[in-house]
């Protein structure tokens, strides 16, 4: 995890990490993103990195529904901004949409130099 004064990252994504090393919570799984997803409920996450396709059958909708869930019910979570950087442009577009409407802010970020 990162230090107190460190930036709180989370990256779901099946097989990217940050390409310069950066301190981040990781999963490589939906049921480990939602996971890890709960246990930073109520605390600050600067930013979320967020992939579609995670590999076989799975994607990131489960993760996408929780945060979906958590505005519904008025207390989503705190999230500076979540960055989408799939490589799956109709994924993308709609996991934005979702996320957007529900008040979180979204950057698209396919093709970053962050992730590889």
């Amino acid at each position: 995890m990162t230090g107190i004064d460190e930036p709180r990252i989370v990256l779901i994504d099946d097989l990217r990490s940050f390409a310069d090393g950066r301190a981040a919570a990781v999963a490589r799984t939906s049921a480990a993103g939602v996971a890890l997803l709960e246990r930073y409920r109520g605390r600050r996450v600067d930013e979320l990195w967020l992939d579609h396709d995670l590999g076989g059958a799975d994607t990131i909708w489960p993760v996408v529904e929780v945060l979906e869930r958590a505005a519904f019910d008025e207390h989503p979570f705190d999230i500076g901004v979540v960055n989408i950087h799939s490589a799956n442009p109709a994924g993308a577009a709609k996991m934005a949409q979702a996320l957007r409407r529900w008040g979180y802010r979204v950057r698209l970020a396919a093709g970053s130099p962050h992730v590889a």
